[in-house]
């Protein structure tokens, strides 16, 4: 095992353990900590780098380094044929601080530090393969960042009007002051690129082009619920409206995930539009006012969701780097360990009772229940659970059961030990960490008033999701595929409601033809009515000037004849 991979894991861990204690004691004393550091003081002005201390900041910090230093412990062994490993670990790492400063921060300037850390670097790891596929996913995935960094550095410039930029202090301000409510949008609208909602969902599926170990630790744990993190920070200061919005949108990318990943054959990008449904349900929730609840869901998604990318990973690993699910197909034998871990982090992402993700997910659902909310909003928080037991059925079915489809099986065996120890360390959570966060963060538990049918209605449609998932799994060579027979409908579920074509070709193809037709534009009557014509018109005044100056009789009699007539004309 890499030596440096050794070193970060122990760190990382150790100071995951020191903040997790940390953060309980803080919650027990309801306890916050500021730390100012004047890092330039002249004449009155005074450069302040401010840290914020409370059991939220810290337990999620924990959360953090508890998976990274899995994710690095079973990179070891995942990227151990790659000669650039230290590179890869000390961009692991970068980011890792990055998140760190964002998470800490309660001041604008250093959070923009933290959020560009953040996506600078992740840039680099998505374009860590350095093929054309990279390339196009690393951009995607840095200009629909760069949207929300503007709009961050935009709340920076327009928080002058307060004299500091420590949010913290004015958050009152900002919900009740109109002209202020500037800031709430922009930093909504700044979470919205960072945590992948509609419009800008085509960047998470993208980025699936990092390597496994990146897209466990980025793309599930920390840098999409960053957008989340600060919307949790900020709540106190959004306007109703916003809120509705934000529901809505939260909503509807739930929903669209959900569907979409129905139809996807990659398994990491079906694990990817799996994070994007759960993001939305994150928002959502939020959007309704409670920010606890989405924290909770926040920390238990972070877990599952990483193991499940690194059981992926081992399986990509196994199956000489294929990742259509189409391919696989009997692993349970093959891979036995591997598989349990993947399933039991299926069955909490799906909310099977008693599993981490069930105590949120559930918790979630029953509070939306409760809120006077519209038909709609209902619906779509019921189906998509449905539509998240389906695609995770789904995926199972294709890849553990029947026989292996047409893969070489000479490399499939569990022998990566340094994986499995990695993926071993976060399984205990994923079953046990839902319960224990439940204990500590709601001491007072959540009253819960429903009727019987609609406390029923999660279990129900989890059912009814499973059995859906496993309908739609069983099919045969032999079989006509009804999804051929809704062609268009099924192409516009399969690729995010045409999100990637309007958010590459779209971008692309108008400028360019506007480019094309402004070529014509430039070399055509634009030219003729601008610089050549003028010259032409000017040479022509020329020539008769040239021929009034030469100064002949005939043209100053003309001349005053002209003037004659048009005296007599006035008259």
């Amino acid at each position: 095992m890499e030596m440096i991979c050794l070193i970060y894991f122990s760190v990382f861990l150790m100071f995951s353990l020191i903040l997790f204690f940390m953060s309980i004691n803080f919650m027990i004393l309801d306890y916050s900590l500021m730390v100012e550091f004047n890092l330039l003081s002249f004449n009155s002005t005074s450069l302040v780098m401010t840290i914020l201390l409370d059991w939220m900041s810290m337990l999620f910090m924990s959360f953090v380094l508890f998976i990274s230093s899995m994710v690095i412990f079973y990179s070891s062994e995942y990227m151990h044929g790659d000669l650039m490993i230290n590179r890869f670990i000390l961009l692991v790492v970068m980011f890792v601080f990055s998140m760190m400063l964002l998470i800490i921060s309660p001041n604008l300037i250093s959070i923009l530090l933290g959020w560009d850390g953040l996506g600078l670097v992740s840039y680099c790891l998505v374009i860590y393969y350095q093929n054309i596929k990279s390339y196009n996913a690393g951009m995607i995935t840095a200009l629909t960042n760069r949207i929300g960094d503007v709009a961050l550095l935009m709340s920076i410039a327009w928080m002058l009007n307060y004299g500091s930029w420590n949010y913290i202090f004015y958050l009152d301000y900002m919900k009740n002051d109109s002209i202020m409510e500037l800031i709430s949008i922009l930093v909504v609208l700044a979470a919205m690129t960072k945590s992948a909602q509609i419009p800008f969902s085509s960047w998470l599926p993208a980025a699936m082009a990092a390597p496994t170990p990146v897209s466990s630790l980025v793309h599930s744990s920390t840098l999409v619920t960053a957008g989340v993190y600060l919307l949790i920070r900020f709540n106190y200061c959004f306007s109703n409206e916003l809120k509705y919005f934000l529901l809505f949108f939260a909503c509807m990318t739930m929903f669209m995930s959900g569907l979409g990943a129905n139809f996807e054959f990659d398994l990491k990008k079906i694990i990817a539009l799996s994070t994007l449904s759960q993001l939305g349900l994150m928002m959502s929730i939020l959007a309704l006012g409670e920010f606890y609840l989405a924290f909770f869901h926040l920390l238990t998604h972070a877990l599952f969701k990483a193991l499940l990318f690194m059981c992926a990973g081992n399986i990509i690993h196994n199956m000489n780097n294929c990742q259509d699910i189409r391919f696989m197909g009997g692993l349970i034998y093959h891979m036995p360990l591997t598989c349990a871990f993947f399933n039991i982090s299926n069955f909490s992402l799906c909310g099977i009772p008693f599993l981490s993700g069930f105590y949120s997910k559930d918790l979630i659902v029953e509070v939306m229940s409760m809120q006077y909310l519209n038909i709609f909003i209902y619906m779509i928080f019921y189906i998509s659970i449905g539509l998240t037991v389906c695609y995770s059925i789904r995926l199972c079915y294709y890849t553990f059961m029947g026989n292996n489809n047409y893969i070489s099986l000479n490399s499939l065996s569990e022998s990566s030990f340094i994986m499995l120890k990695g993926m071993g360390g976060l399984i205990f959570f994923v079953v046990f960490s839902g319960s224990m966060l439940m204990w500590l963060m709601f001491p007072s538990p959540f009253f819960i008033c429903l009727p019987f049918l609609m406390k029923l209605m999660t279990l129900v449609m989890i059912l009814f999701g499973l059995y859906l998932g496993l309908e739609m799994s069983k099919f045969s060579l032999n079989y006509n595929l009804k999804s051929m027979n809704l062609y268009n409908v099924s192409y516009f579920c399969s690729s995010m409601w045409f999100m990637p074509i309007i958010s590459t070709f779209g971008v692309n193809f108008y400028p360019v033809m506007l480019g094309l037709k402004y070529k014509n534009f430039d070399q055509g009557w634009i030219e003729y009515y601008g610089g050549l014509n003028l010259s032409f018109k000017m040479l022509a005044v020329s020539k008769i000037m040239r021929l009034v100056f030469k100064n002949h009789l005939k043209i100053y009699f003309m001349m005053m004849l002209m003037w004659m007539i048009f005296l007599l004309m006035n008259i």
